[in-house]
């Protein structure tokens, strides 16, 4: 039985790499073993080391009244139950580690394939000690490095393994200063230069024009060009340009233009385009700042004490409440640039300790209550230049754990903080899109010019990742948006953080895909009871001209139950054909050409499919489900193409390949201590998906189903093959009708949303940075790059880092994502996203860059893979533990002034709050009846969700409602939308007298009191009294009452701040949701969990010994 389940990577649960799947993939891209930067290496902390401690509180996590912990020896966290035998199994799914690159062959010829190290070399664990109960390097590891240090140098490259800031061509000595957009002038002395003009882009004017046939003169010295750089034998592009072309997929091995070396590759007319504003508009200014307020009434040992209002917030925080424009800002570069030894001085002497920031001002947890904002928490700002900053990445798309990275991984360790990054890569953006012939990268490293590299003068950059100076290509020389000529640095490319690239033929080895829809449908009795069929072709009826595609778009459909049925839907029939297989142990298809058809050319035969499905199987006495019969069919039908199948299941499927049986015992939901079945049952999911990766399919699984479905089996196909997992329990089209709303809304979004298909996604990070593990739904192909057969823009991802090399002489790095997918009109696009950082030396300035959102979101996902390596209560220990260690770490190393009670700094005064709300989310929350299939699908969401949506699952937000006013409202679109403070997650907050709105993602309640206004049940509700409000109301009613329209405005207003459809239902007293309601009152006390008071003693009882 495989143990994959959620590791991170792509493992097969034991212990081997299981990098590239099975050996029969043909994909497999492994970098061969090398040698390290030399370093020596520091022990990675590792906040999710279970330790060996006393015996815990009693009423730690378990019922009955609180009590302290008596005193004792040092403790971190909780022992495993007494009877629990050491854990011995290594952790899963490792990704190898990087390596540099070994020297290309002195002239080119074909790239040699890359050995795969084998599974014995990995060095046998050590024994097991006293303190520790893992034999093997630990799957939660924020940075210790496995094996060889990592380069980011593409393994063909002949970049030496350790190349020295110094050696990329330095101006020559006596060179007049530099500025790195900026260049050096004849004379002893540059003359003043005025700041540039700023140049904005004009979404609707004709395209830009090609360059002019001989260049004007430029400035002084430019006059000549100089002949394009000769690349020798060891270049990349001389590596690789012979790359055979049997290898599939190799422009996305790399997302590389295999053939040419950037910036010298074939000159076609540049066509350079106008910026594509098409996609999505401006970002919305968010809410305005409003005064902290108190609790009416504090328990003991509570102070009250008020929080500051806004005017003494940090300016960093001010400013990151403001909305983020993404956009060309005209720049002009401080001298010498981000690298390494060519810093401006300014920004090397720049340091957070000149004065005690916001972020830094000490917080005694126990005395101030009043920690949550009013607002939502904004991202911290990086402690960088302004002109730096107003370039950089937009932390919606982009951020970090920490925003000042440490030096060094010992000083990393010390702060006792993950250290890695949170993607949103693809999200729905207005964004710059560029068409040129020639995209400009570093020859070294690959890395694509953007706003921090360094212009060492006209024809010269370096690169701000490996600091390679390349040569500047002659196109790139002319501006299109000045119409200009010798000005590199005002390029799109250098002066927006994001943008998009179309990119050209080198960039592909086959002609782009067509988008390809098949639909496999579950027409079983059980799926027919639920009504599901009627709604689906309902939804594809009525936006089935909404489909992302052109005019190759195809769609094909399965449906099957204990038989597999394909429809013949080919040009001239009057009517679709059903045509069924019965032996579902050798599945074929019965006509190949005709199940996939032309959408336009086939469109009535397609909708007369859709009207007549839900009544073909209407009486249908099926009761068995041939779901992996049914995959295997759907796969064959793909595999020529590549393309999304969409699957609809709401059983446990129980015949033929892929069969699973029941593993919840429902007795044991909430009496058990650990959780088991976390793990697939079978890995013939897995295989399949990698099957599907292999060859561009991706799986999105819809599970409709009151019933347990073995989503942790089930999920496998989706996980693995980029795809997304939806999750309906007790659906019913007559029962459930608050399901059913969102069911539709969430379908028609899935499917008229952007996508993307054949892509594939790099993560690059400046020199002596390395990344070591990957979370999200995909396949990693090779050391840093995942395999993403769709991508949408609903897909979140997060990586953990380490510092492999000391970064002593560096003042900022860089991390730079590039995803390379083919759109659906049949374009090969590239979407590069690139993020600056400053680096500190001191811990102070570590604890102050910290991002609480980031560092929580991406513990979430390190929580769920150690639940599922290890033992639930395993990953909980190692969360509190993070709590302690790093409040510990601050007191004991960062504080000047002891003081007593529990410390933290104001950027961490809300790391308790929600690691207490992890613990109690139904990931991971223990005493508490939850259905496995519902905590599989919250682990699942926690590893796929983009930061924002995945904060709101961890840490609902909770308005009250009944006094909304315009006061500080937003005005959207000729809509007012009111703004009320968010309140604390505490019965504290709740009024009889008043109703309240909870915001948990993906369900939202609406909680009457019991004494609720009258002029509130009238005027919103529709009703005469509290006892009128109906039982099961999950809709608002629209009533032309001023009241109404502000309840119903903020309620859209929320729920379009998020691609999928939050439910809501409006509850009572004696509702059965209200216990749902109350679950997510977080600062409270349960019967088997701590309240927030209880579970800050018992962080300060376990840091003070």
């Amino acid at each position: 039985m495989s143990t994959a389940g959620f590791n991170s990577q792509n493992g097969t649960g034991t212990g081997q790499t299981y990098t590239n799947g099975p050996s029969q993939n043909p994909v497999a891209l492994q970098q061969p073993p090398g040698v390290g930067y030399g370093m020596n290496h520091q022990p990675a902390y590792n906040p999710m080391q279970t330790k060996v401690l006393g015996p815990p509180s009693p009423a730690l996590y378990a019922s009955g009244p609180y009590q302290p912990v008596p005193p004792g020896p040092q403790l971190g966290s909780y022992p495993p139950p007494p009877a629990q035998p050491l854990l011995t199994r290594p952790p899963i799914g490792v990704l190898p580690s990087h390596t540099p690159p070994q020297s290309a062959s002195p002239g080119p010829g074909p790239r040699q394939a890359q050995a795969t190290p084998p599974a014995q070399a990995t060095p046998p664990p050590p024994a097991v000690t006293s303190t520790s109960y893992y034999t093997g390097p630990p799957a939660w590891q924020y940075a210790a490095p496995r094996g060889p240090a990592p380069n980011h140098v593409n393994p063909a490259a002949a970049a030496p393994p350790h190349m020295s800031h110094g050696s990329a061509q330095p101006p020559g000595p006596g060179a007049p200063p530099t500025s790195i957009h900026g260049y050096p002038q004849p004379g002893t002395a540059p003359p003043p230069m005025n700041p540039p003009p700023p140049h904005t882009y004009q979404p609707n004017r004709p395209a830009y024009g090609p360059p002019p046939t001989a260049p004007p003169a430029g400035p002084p010295g430019a006059t000549g060009t100089p002949p394009p750089p000769k690349v020798d034998a060891q270049s990349w592009g001389a590596a690789s340009s012979a790359r055979p072309p049997t290898e599939p997929d190799t422009q996305e091995g790399d997302v590389e233009c295999p053939g040419d070396v950037a910036g010298n590759g074939p000159q076609a007319p540049n066509s350079y385009n106008h910026v594509d504003n098409r996609m999505a508009g401006a970002a919305q200014p968010g809410p305005p700042g409003r005064h902290l307020g108190h609790y009416p009434s504090l328990p003991p040992g509570y102070q009250n004490t008020l929080a500051p209002p806004p005017s003494s917030l940090h300016p960093a925080l001010q400013a990151a409440t403001q909305p983020y424009i993404q956009g060309p800002q005209p720049y002009q570069q401080q001298p010498g640039g981000p690298g390494p030894d060519q810093l401006s001085p300014s920004m090397a002497a720049m340091s957070l300790q000149s004065g005690t920031p916001e972020a830094l001002r000490v917080v005694n947890l126990l005395q101030e209550r009043n920690l949550l904002p009013p607002a939502p928490v904004p991202a911290p700002t990086p402690c960088l230049t302004q002109d730096l900053q107003k370039l950089n990445c937009s932390p919606e798309v982009f951020r970090c754990t920490l925003t000042s990275i440490p030096q060094t991984q010992s000083l990393l360790n010390k702060a006792k903080l993950p250290l890695g990054l949170l993607l949103h890569p693809f999200k729905d953006l207005s964004l710059p899109v560029v068409t040129s012939s020639t995209i400009v990268r570093c020859r070294s490293c690959r890395t694509y010019i953007n706003p921090f590299v360094s212009f060492l003068d006209q024809r010269r950059w370096k690169c701000n990742l490996c600091y390679r100076v390349n040569d500047v290509p002659e196109e790139f020389m002319y501006n299109p948006v000045s119409r200009s000529y010798g000005e590199p640095h005002k390029r799109p490319e250098v002066q927006n953080a994001t943008i998009e690239f179309i990119a050209p033929s080198e960039y592909m080895l086959r002609p782009p895909q067509p988008a390809v829809y098949l639909f496999v449908l579950d027409v079983s009795h059980n799926a027919v009871e639920t009504g599901y069929l009627s709604v689906f072709c309902q939804s594809l009826l009525d936006n089935i001209n909404a489909l992302p595609g052109d005019s190759r778009t195809k769609v094909g459909f399965i449906t099957f139950d204990s038989t597999i049925h394909f429809y013949n839907l080919q040009e001239g029939l009057s009517q679709p054909q059903m045509l069924i297989v019965s032996d579902i142990e050798d599945i074929f298809l019965p006509t190949p050409d005709s199940l996939l058809v032309n959408l336009n050319e086939c469109k009535e035969l397609v909708q007369d499919l859709l009207k007549s499905l839900p009544n073909l199987f209407e009486k249908t006495m099926e009761t068995q489900s041939a779901l992996g019969s049914a995959l295997q069919a759907a796969f064959k039908l793909l595999s020529p193409t590549g393309g999304r199948m969409s699957v609809f299941q709401t059983q446990l499927p129980n015949l033929g390949v892929g069969a699973l049986q029941s593993r919840e015992d429902p007795n044991q939901r909430a009496s058990a201590k650990d959780v088991q079945h976390l793990s697939p049952a079978t890995d013939f999911y897995k295989k399949l998906a990698l099957d599907c990766s292999g060859q561009q399919v991706a799986v999105d699984l819809f599970l409709l189903s009151a019933q347990y479905c073995d989503l942790a089996s089930l999920g496998c196909i989706s996980r693995f093959s980029a795809g997304s997992v939806y999750y309906y329990p007790s659906y019913h089209h007559q029962h459930n009708p608050a399901q059913v709303e969102r069911f539709q809304r969430d379908l028609k979004r899935y499917l008229t949303r952007k996508i993307g298909f054949e892509a594939v996604m790099r993560i690059r990070c400046t020199k002596g940075l390395s990344i070591h593990t990957f979370h999200g739904n995909f396949f990693v192909r090779s050391t840093d790059l995942l395999s993403l057969p769709n991508v949408n823009p609903d897909a979140g991802f997060a990586v953990q880092m380490s510092i492999e090399e000391n970064l002593d002489d560096m003042q900022v790095v860089s991390f730079q994502a590039a995803l390379l997918y083919t759109s659906s009109k049949g374009e090969r696009r590239i979407r590069v996203h690139t993020m600056c950082l400053p680096v500190v030396s001191s811990l102070s300035d570590v604890f102050a860059g910290a991002d609480v959102q980031a560092v929580t979101g991406l513990l979430a996902c390190m929580a769920v893979d150690r639940s599922v390596t290890s033992s639930l209560s395993d990953a909980r220990d190692a969360m509190t533990n993070a709590a302690i260690d790093s409040l510990s770490s601050y007191r004991q190393s960062a504080l000047t002034i002891q003081q007593p009670g529990l410390l933290a700094p104001a950027c961490l005064r809300l790391f308790p709050l929600y690691i207490l709300a992890l613990l109690k989310q139904k990931a991971f929350r223990t005493g508490t009846s939850t259905r496995l299939d519902e905590r599989v699908f919250a682990m699942y969401q926690l590893k796929y969700q983009p930061l924002a949506f995945a904060m709101l699952m961890i840490h609902p937000a909770l308005y009250r409602l009944d006094d909304l006013s315009d006061e500080g409202a937003l005005n959207i679109n000729e809509r007012t939308i009111p703004q009320p403070r968010v309140l604390q997650l505490s019965v504290e907050k709740l009024s009889r007298e008043g109703a309240f709105l909870m915001d948990a993602g993906l369900v939202m309640y609406l909680w009457i009191g019991r004494n609720c206004h009258q002029n509130f049940l009238s005027q919103v509700l529709g009703v005469s009294s509290y006892a009128a409000v109906p039982e099961k109301l999950c809709l608002l009613p629209e009533l032309d009452t001023a009241e109404s329209q502000r309840t119903r405005a903020l309620v859209s207003w929320l729920r379009d701040q998020r691609p999928f459809f939050p439910s809501l239902h409006i509850i009572r007293d004696e509702s059965q949701l209200k216990p749902h309601f109350m679950q997510n009152m977080i600062e409270d006390r349960t019967e088997s969990a701590l309240s927030y008071y209880e579970f800050l003693l018992h962080l300060q009882q376990q840091i003070s010994k």
